[in-house]
């Protein structure tokens, strides 16, 4: 049966097509599935408390920029999900301190509750650690654990370089002949850098109702206590053999967040573990200070070589991938620019040796100024860990720095400053003889071939002549001197 409406004499509408109904469906249809989606991520966000999930997050190895990022994305999706806490077990030594202020930060300012638990087993939370357990809203701890060691890594033994030698107990000056001598600049750097740390701690124990004098211990003297005795000393709010354990014994507690007074219930929930994901894992590896600069070196190597013998497009394009992975690793680490600057000049002093040669006077000062820039590239001062590249994997690259600007290099540019053996440039610069010629062209004998040749000079048969040039099949030439 046909539709129709009569809009006037002779004048008919029929039905609109099909396949108009059919895309109108498909609309509809997408248009429920999205307001179903929607719906259903309501009720996410709205599931009852006794469903929601608590984050574990595991923090291991020295602290960097790849785990404050992994802290924060953490922290995001509890806020998201609505989980009542995070839990982060912790095993560290410590750190990059800009990336553990960032992490003290976004504990703070987080409205869900953030558990600090050093676990398993043996593991500690060393100076950065110590910092991370005071800003967490509840610490707790695994038997046979410890922390502490708050000591700025430019305090520890031996002092600042160039700082004089501490006295024995019985030498030290009075209080009034202390008053009397000017403090040296490393002494005064020193104290300011105690007391900024000093500060520091006490104003989250205080936060956090912790023990604040022992917090100044840890900093001034480098004190450590084990998980009894740090549950005694009023660090540490519990003792968990593990995370089930400690989610019975923190279930019921007020603590305070950015949100407000928050009654944790954490008893029997359900536990979800945050892997770290594939991006995390790379940067975790090229963020290694050694992996680092190994690659910047490949990168330099390979882009160097392919500049000097174009066409060989591997090495270029290997160096230029291993090149900005490496610059991607040094924007996330403490670089010092010194370092940097010595390094390069190094380079640029073994290359120069390899094009202009002098008698291994830029060689050897290249590899001097290369060893000693890769041993300073990286920033102590920007950690509380040591922080640089091993002098194995240094002495390694020097060698290999030596050996590939004065071999691989040097040969890559013998090579391009040969005459060409094969091909049509072979022709220009060759020596042949006329053949015959009238009128300002003839033909030549070169390289036992006849050729086309043209002159501006007269030429007579059995004349010498130079190529100076070709032009299709066509050669200037020039009398041969």
């Amino acid at each position: 049966m046909t539709l129709k409406a009569q809009s006037g004499p002779g004048r008919r509408i029929t039905a609109p097509p099909k396949s108009a109904f059919r895309l109108a469906a498909w609309i509809a249809s997408l248009l429920c599935a999205c307001l179903l989606t929607a719906v259903a991520d309501n009720r996410v966000s709205a599931q009852p408390a006794a469903e929601r999930a608590i984050l574990l997050l595991d923090v291991k190895g020295a602290i960097g920029f790849v785990t404050a990022e992994q802290l924060a994305k953490a922290l995001q999706r509890a806020a998201a999900t609505g989980a009542p806490v995070l839990v982060v077990r912790l095993d560290t030594p410590g750190g990059l301190l800009s990336s553990t202020r960032e992490m003290i930060h976004a504990i703070l300012a987080s409205p869900v509750p953030v558990i600090m638990y050093v676990a398993p087993n043996g593991s500690r939370a060393a100076s950065a650690g110590t910092y991370l357990m005071y800003a967490s809203h509840v610490a707790a701890m695994a038997p046979s654990t410890h922390l502490g060691a708050a000591t700025p890594v430019s305090l520890s033994p031996g002092g600042f370089p160039g700082a004089p030698p501490q006295q024995p107990p019985q030498q030290k000056p009075s209080e009034i002949e202390k008053d009397k001598q000017p403090a040296s600049d490393a002494t005064t750097m020193e104290r300011k850098v105690v007391n900024d740390a000093v500060a520091y701690i006490r104003s989250l124990a205080e936060l956090r109702g912790r023990n604040a004098d022992w917090a100044e211990k840890a900093v001034r003297e480098a004190a450590t206590l084990t998980a009894s005795a740090a549950l005694k000393e009023r660090v540490v709010d519990a003792i968990a053999k593990d995370v089930d354990d400690l989610l019975s014994q923190i279930d019921g507690r007020k603590i305070t967040t950015t949100a407000g007074e928050v009654r944790l219930e954490t008893k029997g929930r359900a536990i979800v573990e945050l892997k770290p994901d594939w991006k995390a894992q790379l940067m975790t590896v090229i963020a290694d200070p050694n992996v680092a600069l190994i690659l910047m070196m490949i990168g330099i190597y390979g882009i160097l070589f392919e500049f000097w013998h174009p066409g060989a497009v591997v090495p270029g394009v290997i160096g230029g991938i291993c090149l900005i992975v490496a610059l991607t690793a040094l924007s996330v680490l403490p670089v010092n620019y010194a370092g940097l600057a010595l390094l390069l000049l190094g380079i640029a002093l073994m290359v120069a040796e390899a094009f202009a040669p002098s008698f291994g006077i830029l060689g050897l000062g290249g590899i001097a100024a290369f060893a000693i820039g890769a041993l300073f590239l990286f920033d102590p001062d920007q950690s509380d860990i040591p922080i640089s590249a091993s002098w194995q994997v240094v002495a390694g690259l020097t060698a290999f720095s030596a050996a590939f600007f004065a071999g691989i290099l040097g040969l890559a540019v013998r090579a391009r400053q040969r005459p060409v053996r094969t091909g049509a440039e072979e022709m220009i610069g060759s020596t042949g003889e006329v053949v015959h010629w009238a009128e300002g062209e003839g033909r030549i004998q070169v390289l036992g071939e006849l050729w086309a040749a043209q002159s501006g000079a007269s030429l007579a048969k059995g004349q010498k002549v130079r190529v100076v040039s070709r032009t299709g099949l066509t050669l200037a030439v020039e009398p041969s001197t």
